[in-house]
């Protein structure tokens, strides 16, 4: 098997394969003096994140492409294109691409601080294909951030 390309030491990659979704990083911490944090994911068919809850961010979803089933403090409901989904810290929540089209969301962290979960989780975008998901890692390094999945 191949061995996947890194970004050079010390560089902080901008496109990143996170459990098999594409994310793209906007703006970090760094560049708004911590207010907050953005990033563009392209979410595969079938693909989302479990329910999760955030000790440190609130989070804020606006969906530019498709459609995604939702759990926000336990309702569930399906939020489209041009929708907006506000999940504050300490509130459970998680979303699913149960449709067979990709889906592409915008994602505010405010304040700043969950980028850098998934500069440690994510693996560089170097390829075209994903490489397959590292759950126990992401369980691992999950409450070093605040969070708590499941």
């Amino acid at each position: 098997m191949a061995e996947r390309n890194r970004a050079p030491a010390g560089a902080k990659p901008d496109r990143l394969w996170v459990v098999g979704d594409l994310l793209t990083i906007k703006a970090t911490g760094e560049q708004t003096n911590g207010a907050y944090a953005a990033f563009e994911i392209a979410v595969s068919p079938g693909n989302g994140t479990p329910p999760h809850t955030h000790a440190n961010e609130d989070e804020s979803f606006y969906i530019l492409q498709g459609e995604l089933e939702f759990l926000v403090e336990g309702r569930n409901f399906v939020a489209a294109a041009g929708s907006l989904v506000h999940a504050p810290k300490r509130i459970q929540h998680g979303y699913r691409n149960a449709s067979a089209k990709p889906a592409k969301i915008l994602v505010w962290a405010i304040p700043a601080g969950l980028e850098n979960f998934f500069l440690e989780v994510g693996d560089p975008a170097s390829d075209a294909t994903p490489p397959p998901p590292n759950f126990e890692k992401i369980l691992a390094i999950a409450p070093k951030y605040g969070l708590t999945i499941g």
